[in-house]
């Protein structure tokens, strides 16, 4: 696989991993937040009964290790255009201090109290208190997956419109069409 088919490949998993974080912060948002938030604590202990299959914890964990590899190979692949590095960059630190940093520092310790601390042993009040903090610190998190997927596309959109991505140009500048050949 050549430097540029890898870089192309790469481009495209960023994009894509940091679109499906993106998109399954906003789709846990609009489908499940109302009910695991709606009414806390017993929308909290509903939330714990349906969530026993699978849940957001599952999901978002690898995915976010895919998009935080795809940063990094993105950024090892295209470092040395500046018109890429710095977007892949943007992309890379946003990504991990909006969905990485702020969740282990952030969302965790709520979700032990709302999730995993032993039914009762926090009061309603208390819990009332921790659901409407964790809400307003989702609107980070779904901001900064916004962010990123947009520096990733962007980045893609640059390399994809670089000198030399024409085929025209890849083959050695050969003319194809008459109408080169004419100049």
């Amino acid at each position: 696989m050549t430097r540029d088919r890898l870089t192309w490949t790469v481009l495209v998993v960023l994009v894509w991993t940091a679109m499906m974080s993106f998109g399954g912060v906003a789709a846990e948002t609009v489908m499940l937040y109302p009910n695991i938030f709606g009414d806390p604590p017993a929308s909290l202990d509903r939330a714990r009964e349906f969530l026993v299959a699978g849940g957001p914890s599952d999901y978002f964990p690898p995915l976010g290790a895919t998009v935080v590899l795809a940063c990094l190979a993105a950024a090892v692949l295209t470092w040395r255009d500046r018109r890429l590095r710095w977007w892949i960059a943007g992309a890379a630190v946003v990504f991990v201090a909006c969905e990485f940093l702020f969740s282990v520092f952030f969302f965790w310790p709520r979700n032990e109290i709302m999730f995993v601390d032993p039914v009762g042993t926090h009061s309603p009040e208390y819990l009332r208190q921790v659901a409407a903090e964790f809400v307003a610190g989702h609107r980070v998190r779904l901001v900064g997956g916004a962010v990123t997927a947009a520096l990733a596309f962007v980045a893609l959109l640059r390399w994809a419109g670089r000198p030399g991505t024409d085929p025209a140009d890849r083959a050695g500048r050969r003319a194809t069409d008459p109408a080169d050949q004419a100049a």
